[in-house]
């Protein structure tokens, strides 16, 4: 039996959509297969496991985060500005893609692991330069010392926590989609401000 691209790719998108429902744990292959309207056979040919099919849905969503970094990393632009321009792009991706942290970090908080290999994905961004250009704008006194841990946990807890937290945020403060999306707006730019500010205190008074 030949494989057909057009079977595969429906069958992926249909793990896509229950495993970030519900995590590798949470579903079954034939909530897959049921999902994709095939039997469970059938998708097992083509990925011959829940595990092989969830690996390449994870890969997958762990490529398109890296991704979304790296055209701002890899630019001519200079580190204050592609600071600005990540936490704009880190929630423009976030707002179409609201399930990913949550689904990424469930699934490498795991006992077992998603046993994927996550150095690939920090080897990916390393490539970029930005850490190297980190340590020189630190050097020449332009950016505050901070270790990349600390940075990153900045970047993180600021841009992804809001799309996390919606309902829960929603709920105490009893707001509507629309409202949330709005004050999104607004905290993009209080976030923008305050890390730049905080990273370069004194470029930032000129640079805007």
């Amino acid at each position: 039996m030949k494989k057909d691209a057009t079977t595969e790719e429906k069958i992926k998108e249909a793990a896509k959509q229950v495993f970030m429902a519900k995590g590798f744990a949470g579903c079954s292959s034939r909530e897959i297969s049921k999902a994709a309207g095939m039997n469970v056979a059938l998708v097992n040919y083509y990925f011959r496991s829940k595990s092989q099919l969830f690996k390449i849905i994870f890969e997958t969503a762990m490529e398109d985060f890296v991704t979304s970094m790296m055209t701002v990393f890899s630019s001519d632009q200079s580190i204050e500005n592609k600071m600005r321009i990540f936490i704009d792009r880190e929630f423009e991706f976030l707002s179409k893609h609201p399930e990913l942290p949550v689904f990424i970090i469930t699934e490498m908080n795991r006992e077992e692991g998603c046993s994927i290999d996550h150095a690939c994905f920090f080897e990916k961004i390393a490539a970029s330069g930005i850490f190297n250009e980190c340590a020189q704008a630190q050097a020449e006194g332009k950016m505050r010392e901070i270790n990349i841990l600390s940075l990153t946990l900045l970047i993180m807890s600021n841009c992804q926590y809001p799309i996390m937290a919606k309902n829960l945020m929603q709920g105490i403060h009893g707001i509507s989609d629309e409202d949330y999306t709005s004050n999104l707006l607004l905290h993009k730019q209080n976030v923008t401000d305050m890390l730049v500010n905080y990273l370069f205190p004194i470029n930032s008074k000129t640079t805007k």
